[in-house]
């Protein structure tokens, strides 16, 4: 049974009704208290303490809606379903009062509100601008989770006189399989709202990095040698999978020390966190990446050095062979990667393993200190390792596995669990204190977030909640990190709160894509979406809902929204 809290003017109409018969109530509208109170359990209505606006008119494609003196009241209690929503039945087979009022034309589907956001008055619509509306939220028609709508879009314009144009039947034929995702996406409701503002930014701090000049491409494994240092690139994935991408975002560049982290979460994932860490210690080693040194307990010092990231290397599918190791990892990255490109350099392991003398001593030496796991066969394990760091990515395919890492182990553009909680948090953590080499620190402190770095000049950037970010230049600097990559990381966080204290009470505000507007959060509740703005811009003329302030009472005002109906007369 519903529960509802009531406020005092809902008492009020309560003891009200109960003096009169309810037809009396509703043939006299002035006779209803005004204002009328409601819980805000409907999901369309956020808790907040600002009061929403909700209005209402009779276009043609509302024609059906009954007239105000019918009836005045409107509510979507908890339990109520979209108009969408298949037709329910209670547990005696009779339709709920939310089937009767979406069948007597109360409220529009969603798909005909995104319909008459998008239309701007007009009957029909050409497709192309529906995709440029949609690319402007973020989302890209590649999206798996549009695939359905993309592929119905393609299927419909075929059978279109013009093979352009979709009028509101066929449009909501397309949408209907992806409908939630849509809505969310237009009424601004993914994390960055204001995305194409968000975009420009990006470009902007993309450019300025891209006039720096110095830094060196890595020699040592020849085959990174070969890479221009013109070459720039960054893209970014939110957690609500919208993308954007500037610079050579589609050359295909190897992961080298950028796979650590995330064979790290591999194993933790596999194992948990106590066994992994048998084996390896968590602390920066204040030492370069290659040293042959290990801790007071004769293990590595962490995984994002090389000695630590071999012998996580020997945790992974232990008992297998290097073929089954080496596709079990490929599947998971791809996993991370929503399928997107994940490839392998031949080229690079045969040069890397021609060059990984100082790679043979560390084995050598952590062999000696008997740091593998029993069994272990260290030269094999040693092959697996170069083949990891040879593992070819996109910034584009990178960069979602970053923010599979910033969505808590769950790929953002196919919705999938890849890694566990326990995994994602783990390797978060030290990458923040570890992952960028003898610059972690400075790091640390000026940018405050996760990243790895690599010597194929990637950084993998985490704003945990938010999105992951791959740049890649290969020109490095004396710490082997991507000069380019690492001006620009500075400049997002000089510009943008994403800071990891940034967002401490009291201090100096700086720009929050999070938030609608950039500095300041906005409460409306429905974005561009709202029965306002579709009334304005259809020029409806008919009933409206009207906000008014809430009763006086003690209760929390944060959850309870206040509505009444007027009519158009008393309006104007």
């Amino acid at each position: 049974m519903l529960q509802f809290r009531f406020s005092t003017a809902l008492e009020k109409l309560f003891h009200t009704s109960r003096k009169r018969p309810l037809t009396d109530i509703v043939r006299h509208k002035a006779s209803v208290p005004k204002p009328l109170c409601f819980s805000s359990s409907c999901p369309h209505v956020h808790r907040t303490s600002e009061i929403k606006t909700l209005r209402y008119g009779g276009h043609r494609a509302f024609s059906h809606v009954s007239p105000p003196w019918r009836r005045p009241l409107c509510t979507k209690a908890e339990g109520a379903i979209e108009p969408s929503e298949p037709v329910k039945k209670d547990e005696t087979g009779q339709e709920t009062a939310a089937d009767k009022r979406r069948k007597a034309g109360i409220l529009p589907s969603l798909e005909d509100l995104l319909f008459y956001t998008i239309a701007e008055g007009q009957e029909r619509i050409p497709a192309h601008k529906f995709i440029t509306a949609l690319k402007a939220t973020g989302l890209r028609t590649g999206d798996p989770r549009l695939k359905e709508c993309m592929d119905m879009l393609k299927v419909t314009l075929k059978t279109t006189s013009d093979g352009v144009m979709l009028d509101r039947h066929l449009f909501k034929k397309c949408v209907q399989s992806n409908i939630v995702l849509l809505t969310q996406a237009f009424r601004k409701k993914f994390v960055i709202p204001d995305f194409m503002s968000f975009a420009a930014h990006i470009d902007k701090l993309y450019e300025k990095a891209k006039n720096l000049s110095g830094g060196q491409v890595a020699d040592y494994i020849p085959q990174l040698a070969k890479f221009s240092p013109d070459l720039w690139a960054v893209s970014l994935c939110t957690v609500d999978g919208q993308r954007h991408t500037v610079g050579d975002t589609k050359v295909p560049f190897c992961l080298q020390s950028c796979v650590k982290p995330l064979k790290y979460a591999i194993a933790v994932h596999d194992h948990g966190t106590e066994y992994v860490h048998r084996f390896i210690g968590k602390e920066p080693s204040g030492l370069r990446f290659n040293k042959l040194f290990l801790n007071d307990e004769d293990k590595p010092h962490n995984p994002m050095v090389n000695a630590g990231a071999i012998v996580c290397t020997s945790l992974i599918k232990q008992k297998a062979s290097n073929a089954e190791k080496f596709d079990y990892v490929m599947n998971f990255l791809k996993n991370m990667a929503g399928n997107e490109y994940v490839g392998f350099s031949n080229a690079t392991f045969q040069s890397e393993r021609e060059s990984g003398d100082r790679n043979f001593a560390i084995g050598y030496y952590l062999k000696e200190k008997k740091c593998f796991p029993e069994g272990t066969d260290m030269t094999s394990i040693l092959d697996f390792y170069f083949q990891l760091c040879s593992i070819e990515v996109t910034c584009e395919s990178a960069s979602v596995m970053a923010a599979t890492l910033a969505n808590g182990g769950f790929c953002p553009i196919t919705g999938e669990r890849v890694l566990s909680p326990e995994a994602v948090r783990n390797t978060l953590s030290l990458m923040h204190s570890c992952g960028m080499y003898d610059f972690s620190g400075q790091f640390a402190f000026h940018v405050g977030l996760p990243a790895k770095s690599g010597v194929a000049g990637g950084i993998l950037l985490v704003v945990p909640n938010v999105m992951g970010i791959m740049c890649w230049s290969p020109p490095l600097d004396k710490l082997g990190n991507s000069v380019r990559g690492i001006q620009f990381c500075q400049d997002l966080v000089s510009l943008f709160n994403f800071h990891n204290y940034d967002n401490l009470r009291h201090f100096a505000k700086k720009l929050d894509p999070r938030r609608e507007g950039g500095d300041q959060r906005q409460h409306t509740s429905f974005g561009p979406m709202d029965y306002e703005s579709l009334q304005q811009e259809l020029a409806l003329k008919d009933t409206l809902w009207k906000k008014v302030s809430p009763t006086e009472s003690n209760e929390d005002s944060s959850t309870t929204v206040v509505y009444r109906m007027e009519s158009v007369g008393e309006h104007s």
